[in-house]
């Protein structure tokens, strides 16, 4: 499509789709109405609108409001909670512009004002029965805006295209291959880059084959596809011998960031399978546990870093991969930096992806010695057995999905890290259309009560800056964000939304949700106040100052 089409079909948008409606459900859009064009996504760091799941390309969940600081976060207090009755358990970052927050609820999308919560437009669609078993815990982790459209992914890997004004449908296209696999469905927020409109399926644990897919925002017309498990002929394919990379996982469920300075797309990708028996997948099962900077105009691969070379420990590389321009061992570089699952925060160079750091940042840490000088795990020798071994980190990670966040004024990087290790169990099994990969499955280590941490990490040069120890049952699942107001806020492992000092790591304020969080924070801004969200349980809450 040509630009002076592509200009018109928006133009004609503009002028007639107002007037869809959803539901029945709806209201007027305030503050003027949405149009975020390419220059508003390119705006770092966040400031009155958080306008994707991270809130710039950087992935560095940055805000640069500041009126809530160290001085005045004593004063927040909850201004309004939206409830969804559709879902137990939220995982969306909301995404706010002009007023106007959006956000997800396994299949459904609302438009809400976010001075008061009040609905605005709700956009309904069914859950797709069969790809999970309650669907009251099906994930959406929320939606991508651009130009008067909103964007988001099903549970059957069908990425819909909406009217930001209204929630009316545009168009809906399929990125996932649910005849060939009833699993391949998607959880993830999609990332808009240059007008492309980009996803990723997941089930990867259910031998779905993953691919990164980027789709014209406009018409919704697929522009590229990558495979992250390469076919025959492809550099890679030697680690899939008797057509096992068809079954071989490596999906890219969780959203990337972008830089536009070198032009490069960063993307997570998930663990091989099987999961824990690797006979069928020998060598080192390329691009699963990679992170890979992709062209966003052609989808080609620049190069690849991959943190767990032949995992066998389901050791996702999806964490977020955090771009920072600072100083590293004394040298200006452009960095990216990943806590990844398998229990180390690496520092790359992201415009060649030469490994510069690897520090482990947990103490249960078994099943690497440590990482050579190229960034390759060096292995103890532990691996799943029949009978069945203990090794560290366990299944869920020393960290996860659960986003971190990097703060330019002290130079560290935050996250939560998990202290818990599994007993992994492997036996050869086939391949099994809907089941899960998995050969075979870990258990709990009995009496080992686990643990959750708030870590900060100074990425000059990898040293810990503090730790913040968290009390609980190490079930949390969320993320954070920080401010240029000196503050780190996240979810702790008892439901609370706390706010620590972002140099020290002093908890200065929390508020008791009274439900578990399995989401991360965001900030933005209406009529000059200031306000903070998060989704806890089957609620968004949202806090501002208490004036006096």
């Amino acid at each position: 499509m040509t630009s002076a089409i592509r200009v018109c079909v928006l133009l004609v948008e503009t002028l007639c789709l107002a007037a869809l409606s959803s539901d029945g459900q709806s209201g007027a859009v305030p503050q003027g109405g949405i149009n975020v064009l390419d220059s508003d996504l390119l705006a770092s760091p966040p400031a009155a609108n958080w306008l994707s799941y991270n809130g710039d390309y950087s992935g560095r969940r940055y805000s640069s409001l500041n009126q809530i600081n160290v001085s005045t976060v004593g004063r927040l207090r909850a201004q309004w909670v939206f409830h969804s009755d559709n879902s137990q358990m939220l995982e969306v970052t909301p995404v706010v512009v002009n007023g106007v927050m959006y956000v997800t609820s396994g299949n459904d999308g609302f438009a809400l004002d976010a001075r008061t919560g009040r609905a605005l437009w709700h956009s309904k669609r069914r859950l797709t029965s069969g790809l999970i078993e309650d669907a009251s815990q099906h994930h959406n982790r929320g939606i991508a805006v651009w130009h008067s459209r909103v964007y988001m992914e099903t549970d059957d890997a069908h990425l819909l295209s909406m009217d930001a004004r209204s929630g009316g449908l545009i168009w809906d296209v399929a990125f996932g291959h649910i005849k060939e696999n009833p699993a391949n469905g998607a959880t993830s927020a999609p990332l808009v880059v240059k007008g492309k409109v980009i996803v990723a399926p997941s089930g990867g644990d259910a031998g779905v084959r993953g691919h990164i897919d980027a789709f014209d925002a406009v018409t919704g017309k697929l522009v590229w596809r990558f495979w992250t498990i390469p076919g025959p002929g492809e550099r890679g394919y030697s680690s899939w011998p008797k057509g096992s990379y068809k079954h071989g996982g490596g999906t890219g469920w969780m959203p990337g960031t972008y830089d536009p300075e070198t032009d490069t797309l960063f993307w997570g990708t998930s663990n091989p399978g099987p999961d824990f028996e690797g006979s069928a997948r020998p060598g080192d099962d390329l691009y699963t546990d990679c992170v890979l900077a992709l062209d966003p105009e052609t989808g080609a691969l620049k190069w690849y870093f991959q943190f767990t070379p032949h995992d066998l420990f389901d050791y996702d590389s999806v964490e977020t991969p955090v771009i920072v321009d600072g100083t590293f061992q004394g040298k200006p570089r452009k960095l990216l930096a990943e806590a990844n699952r398998n229990g180390f925060l690496y520092i790359l160079d992201r415009t060649n992806g030469k490994f510069l750091a690897a520090t482990a940042f947990v103490k249960k840490l078994t099943w690497a010695k440590g990482v050579d000088l190229d960034g390759r795990p060096i292995s103890t020798g532990l691996i799943p057995t029949a009978h069945g071994v203990e090794i560290c980190p366990g299944l869920e990670g020393a960290t996860n999905w659960y986003s971190p966040s990097y703060n330019p004024a002290t130079g560290f990087i935050y996250f939560l890290a998990l202290e818990r290790c599994n007993i992994y169990y492997a036996h050869p099994e086939p391949f099994a259309k809907g089941k899960s990969y998995y050969n075979t499955g870990t258990v709990r280590v009995p009496g080992e009560k686990g643990e959750k941490i708030l870590l900060a990490y100074r990425v000059n040069d990898g040293t810990l800056a503090w730790r913040y120890p968290q009390t609980g049952g190490a079930d949390s699942w969320a993320g954070t964000m920080t401010t240029a107001g000196g503050l780190v806020f996240f979810g702790d492992d008892t439901g609370m939304l706390e706010a620590v000092d972002a140099g020290s790591g002093t908890p200065l304020w929390h508020f008791n949700t009274g439900q578990q969080i399995h989401a991360s924070p965001m900030s933005y801004a209406v009529g000059g106040v200031e306000y903070v969200a998060i989704a806890a349980g089957s609620d968004i809450f949202t806090f501002a100052l208490e004036h006096h």
